[in-house]
């Protein structure tokens, strides 16, 4: 099983040249990796064509969005991968993604990977907060010894589509760039299309150094919530509550069922359709 990996950059060398070397060298099978490069100023193209990398480059930051769905355009694997330049794979990753794959009788998955960092994660563990203090046999300890359960998943990278399903949704949709609000907008095109498989693998762990781009001074964030709701008629927020069900660290059941309404339910969407309002107005 080959996937395609798109990775988006924006002048990170460091961390991206790093996140290909885990998948390189942690890789049980042999992958296309592919990069979207913003600018890619900081010598990331030369090292590309050094490394014999494919990539697609625009002159300026065009965002998460349109990054990944150009990066797309010259996939050639028929499953899709979707993962940040600041995150490092585990051994292995992909041969315990491929048993899972390999027991779906068809290609309604959505399948995303187990994230591990120092804060504000699926599992909190100090590796390292970047690649200078990075303790790697540490990470590697933890994911040998980990044996926890399969977890509910939410709208979390790194994560995995069958190619005809990515292209039956349309990718990413760039009226959220830079990126806010993107990941939960495309997991609800998911269900739109029936997928009910939302499952996060505990064995296929990745260590995320923590959104590096998103931390520049330089960096305009969209409002993602602001764009969701206008676009769906509710928040990201009840969607993962009500649609995906999922608390981190939800172990995983099967596949979701269809929306349970409750009381407590439309008292949360009227909420939502007055924020709806409000922002329709201003």
């Amino acid at each position: 099983m080959n996937i395609s990996i798109i990775i988006p950059s924006w002048n990170n060398l460091k961390y991206l040249s790093k996140c290909i070397e885990s998948i390189k060298n942690n890789s049980l099978y042999e992958h296309e990796i592919i990069i979207h490069l913003n600018e890619g100023s900081d010598g990331s193209e030369e090292y590309l064509n050094k490394i014999n990398i494919k990539f697609t480059k625009s002159n300026a930051n065009i965002g998460i969005c349109s990054s990944v769905n150009k990066a797309y355009k010259i996939a050639t694997q028929n499953y899709i991968m979707y993962s940040n330049d600041d995150m490092y794979f585990s051994k292995n990753w992909d041969k315990y993604l491929k048993k899972e794959i390999l027991n779906f009788k068809d290609n309604l998955f959505y399948l995303t990977a187990k994230s591990v960092s120092k804060k504000n994660d699926i599992v909190i563990l100090d590796c390292g907060k970047n690649i200078e203090d990075f303790d790697q046999k540490k990470f590697d300890d933890y994911c040998v010894n980990d044996n926890s359960p399969n977890l509910k998943a939410s709208h979390l990278c790194p994560f995995i589509v069958h190619k005809e399903i990515w292209s039956q949704i349309g990718g990413f949709s760039e009226e959220f760039n830079p990126g806010d609000g993107s990941d939960p907008d495309f997991c609800m095109k998911l269900w739109n299309i029936n997928v009910r498989v939302f499952k996060c693998l505990s064995s296929f762990k990745i260590y995320h150094f923590g959104s590096i781009t998103t931390r520049r001074e330089n960096f305009k964030m969209n409002n993602g919530t602001k764009s969701f709701i206008l676009k769906w008629g509710f928040s990201p927020k009840f969607f993962r509550k009500y649609y995906l069900r999922s608390i981190i660290n939800d172990v995983y059941s099967g596949p979701l069922e269809n929306i349970k309404y409750s009381y407590k339910m439309f008292l949360d969407l009227i909420l939502d359709k007055i924020k709806y309002l409000i922002f329709k107005v201003l």
